[in-house]
């Protein structure tokens, strides 16, 4: 993660509706929530909730997809993590024993996904 790309999602989070919605969002992971209901939930009017959806998504915290007639938005665990692993990169000046306890904490609840790969020996074969 650059510099800039975490400014934008530390950015992003700043805000009290904005950090709300993030938290909800992980809470209700892997379901997503539609927009509705996030604007429900949190008790503010469906076109303010686009907009600060908007901000998250542009700070890849969020993403979303249609099922049906509603927009499904999910937080991007991924992204969450590359921003947690940002922030510590340089922790303790590279002293593992104090930050180890941090690591921990942070790490039962959501394991990374595991990477598959295609089994096709092509050399353009993608990863699945």
């Amino acid at each position: 993660m650059e510099t800039n790309d975490a400014l934008d999602a530390l950015s992003a989070l700043s805000q009290e509706t904005r950090l709300a919605v993030f938290r909800l969002l992980v809470r209700r992971e892997p379901d997503g929530v539609a927009a509705g209901d996030l604007a429900k939930a949190i008790g503010v009017p469906a076109n303010s909730m686009s907009v600060h959806l908007g901000v998250l998504s542009h700070a890849g915290l969020v993403t979303s997809e249609r099922r049906s007639r509603s927009i499904i938005y999910r937080a991007d665990l991924s992204r969450f993590r590359e921003l947690m692993l940002f922030m510590l990169k340089d922790c303790c000046n590279g002293r593992s024993e104090i930050c180890a306890p941090l690591i921990a904490d942070l790490t039962p609840c959501c394991p990374p996904a595991p990477v598959r790969h295609s089994s096709r020996k092509h050399s353009n074969a993608k990863a699945i």
